[in-house]
């Protein structure tokens, strides 16, 4: 049964295939489907294409009808690929079908088309379509300029990508930039310019990445676009914003900001570059002062603040004089503009950068470092709060070194404390301390630090760190005056006067005056001199009367200087010294006479000593009225004062009084020199010409004045003459300074060598 089935079906099978096969050989159609199914696909896919790119060129109407306009005029052929769509190939083929015969059943047969003719249509419709996506522009099209950093630049077009700056655009722009309604494209040109002059100095390698809508070639040009800059670019920037100099307004709240906030940002960047790149204390003095008009204006950039905060450090701490007071007025005004953000910065910052730079005090570094304190000291004083953070970390350090010196007791220890750096801090704590005496915040720190420095002075008490001393004392005293607190002073400073070595003879002669003003540490040899005794006594009769001054108003000064008295007395009867001895006793004398005068004010004392209000009175009184003591210490500052005057104006001869060789600088030799009859060369010829040529040509007629002349020049050339082959080079003069030397040889660098010295 299941092989009968299996026939039946092959045969009905045989039978439609014969079938189609007689109605295919009557109509005579070739079934070829997959072709005709390929065909079918590429031209929708190429229909597809087609209506895409139609839209978005239609789209263009709306979207930037600018934009069409200019393809109309510089394009149409693009424009023109809409013609070809959809609807066109419709009515093509409709025109094709009825050109067709008809067949007998009277339709119309479908169109032929073998093999290769099927390969070669697609193959053309492949190249036609590629060559419609491929689009090639017009040559003559122009190209914008594309400014990443000016992105608001609609105007700066390719023409001025290598435009010269010359002297007339400079004067061009300085005249729109000194109107009232200054344009923003003036102002973001001066700050390309500017850019474009740094590059051209720098060599890092920014001159590439850097704008190029300006060149700037030649100093003239450079000098001429910074000093635009400098004059003209801050009052206009004003001017366009509509505020004035002094605003309180925040820039970026104003609605111009937005169009000058971005080339702002890169001037004020180019401007700290080169402010790090110049070395010359002129220039910089220029520069800063420029920065601190624009102050106000670096407020907005936080990033960029910190850059220049820094770079302005850097010159407060190791600039020029001039340099550093500027950099110190520029930190002040950009801190207060952003106090909140970065005063802690900036106190961290200026707090390390001044121990850094005191690690060596010296004649030359003192003066910056007493400007670095004084500074340092306003800046703590803007915000008491936030500064007692700093103040209280940094006066622990101090006592954790101190504690690790008196624990440890070893050289390293030592050293932590016996520095610079460490006394140096005691000095600008206690100036910020003294500064503040009238604000509570910082007060309760003047008890540590009171603790700290005594423990310095006790940590190694020997006369071989007597200047370490009595800087420390300095400070101590300083603080008392300041606060107006009682702080055992005197005691430390009369202790020195018990040292066996102060009290023991010397053995050798100082060829100068010993000073302890840069001074820590002393050596053996300089132990034995008479010149440290005499510091020494100096010291503590300047030290003694400045505390002793203060506190003469007192209505204790009596018994305060009880144990000092007696310390003075006892001194007074073993020294032998009597320059030592006229010194301390005139010091003896003016404390006694001081507090007989307190005693009798105090006799007339008529309220009770409980009531301290009445006793703050009496001291106020007192001391309007004016004490002996005190007005004995005004005249003595005024004398101290004007020697030390003297000894700075007169130091390059501070040592002729110890016969010491100095360097002899003698006389440059003329252009022209004057020989007289004995071909020697006259190295001080007269003032008239006319006088020397009498004197040349007829020496017969001179009289007696001429001869007195034509003598002295004789004298002078014979002294000289061992000097007329070595005009213009220094000599050493080991002769007392008063003697005049005649006729003796003089010792040239020149022969020196190393060995002899």
């Amino acid at each position: 049964m299941k092989v009968a089935s299996k026939k039946l079906a092959n045969q009905s099978v045989k039978n439609k295939i014969a079938k189609t096969k007689k109605v295919a050989a009557k109509t005579k159609i070739k079934i070829k489907p997959v072709p005709v199914k390929q065909k079918h696909l590429k031209k929708n896919v190429k229909e597809n294409k087609k209506s895409k790119t139609r839209k978005h060129l239609e789209g263009l109407k709306d979207i930037d009808p600018e934009f069409y306009e200019f393809l109309k005029k510089n394009d149409k052929k693009l424009l023109e690929f809409n013609l070809w769509d959809s609807d066109d190939d419709e009515e093509i083929a409709v025109e094709e079908n009825k050109k067709r015969p008809k067949g007998k059943d009277g339709k119309k047969p479908p169109k032929k088309c073998n093999d290769s003719e099927e390969d070669s249509e697609s193959a053309s419709d492949n190249v036609d379509a590629d060559e419609e996506e491929l689009h090639t522009p017009n040559h003559q099209l122009e190209v914008a300029s594309d400014e990443s950093d000016f992105e608001d630049d609609k105007d700066v077009t390719a023409a001025e990508d290598s435009q010269k700056v010359t002297l007339n655009i400079l004067r061009q722009w300085q005249r729109e930039m000194e109107n009232d309604t200054v344009s923003v494209h003036t102002i973001r040109k001066t700050v390309q310019a500017f850019s474009s002059a740094l590059c051209s100095i720098s060599g890092d390698g920014d001159e590439a990445k850097a704008p190029k809508v300006f060149k700037v070639v030649g100093a003239a040009a450079f000098n001429g676009v910074v000093q635009l800059c400098v004059l003209h670019l801050q009052p206009a920037l004003l001017r366009f914003l509509g505020i004035s100099s002094g605003t309180a307004l925040p820039l970026h709240k104003l609605k111009k900001w937005a169009k000058i906030r971005s080339c702002l940002r890169v001037y004020l960047s180019d401007l700290i570059r080169l402010v790090e790149q110049v070395s010359s204390p002129h220039i910089l003095m220029v520069l800063l002062k420029h920065l601190h008009q624009m102050a106000a204006m670096v407020t907005p950039f936080s990033a960029l603040t910190k850059t220049i905060l820094k770079r302005l450090i850097v010159l407060w701490s190791a600039g020029d004089e001039a340099v550093r007071v500027l950099s110190f007025l520029c930190i002040l005004k950009i801190t207060r503009n952003q106090q909140g953000s970065m005063l802690n910065h900036v106190l961290k910052a200026m707090y390390f950068s001044y121990v850094r730079n005191s690690k060596f005090v010296s004649p030359n570094t003192l003066p910056a470092i007493n400007f670095m304190r004084r500074s340092l000291v306003e800046m703590f004083a803007l915000d008491l709060n936030v500064s007692y953070q700093h103040v209280f970390l940094y006066v622990r350090q101090l006592a954790i070194h101190l504690r690790n010196a008196v624990i440890l007791k070893k050289k390293d220890s030592f050293q932590s404390v016996y520095n610079w750096q460490y006394v140096n801090s005691l000095h600008l704590w206690a100036d910020l301390l003294s500064t503040t005496a009238n604000k509570p915040q910082l007060q309760p720190l003047v008890y540590p630090l009171v603790t700290i420095t005594i423990g310095a002075v006790r940590l190694i008490p020997t006369a071989q760190y007597f200047p370490l001393r009595f800087h420390c004392l300095q400070v101590l005293i300083s603080l008392s005056k300041g606060t107006n607190t009682f702080i055992p002073v005197l005691p430390l400073i009369l202790e020195v006067l018990r040292s066996n070595t102060f009290n023991g003879k010397h053995t050798s002669v100082s060829m100068k005056p010993l000073q302890f003003t840069c001074v820590l540490r002393l050596n053996k040899k300089q132990l034995t001199e008479n010149g440290f005794r005499d510091e020494v006594v100096e010291q503590v009769c300047a030290l003694s009367l400045e505390y002793l001054a203060f506190e003469s108003s007192s209505l204790a000064f009596s018994d305060l200087v009880v144990p000092a008295v007696v310390a003075l007395k006892g001194y007074l009867k073993v020294c032998r010294n009597p320059n030592y001895s006229r010194k301390v006793k005139q010091l003896l004398d003016k404390i006694q006479e001081n507090a007989k005068f307190v005693e009798q004010e105090r006799a007339k004392i008529t309220f009770s000593l409980k009531d301290l209000s009445q006793v703050q009175m009496w001291e106020t009184k007192i001391r309007n009225k004016g004490t002996p003591l005190d007005i004995y210490y005004n005249s003595w500052v005024k004398t101290h004062e004007t020697k030390k005057r003297r000894q700075a104006a007169q130091s390059e001869i501070i040592n002729d009084d110890y016969d010491l060789p100095k360097i002899k600088k003698l006389t440059k030799r003329s252009a022209a020199t004057i020989k007289d009859e004995g071909d020697e060369i006259d190295l001080f010829p007269s003032d008239s010409e006319e006088e020397s040529e009498k004197l040349k040509s007829s020496p017969g007629a001179a009289d007696s004045q001429g001869d007195e002349k034509r003598k002295q020049l004789t004298k002078v050339s014979k002294r000289e003459k061992k000097v007329k082959m070595a005009l213009g080079k220094p000599s050493i003069e080991c002769g007392a300074p008063n003697e005049e030397p005649e006729n003796e040889e003089v010792d040239i660098l020149k022969d020196l060598d190393l060995d002899d010295w």
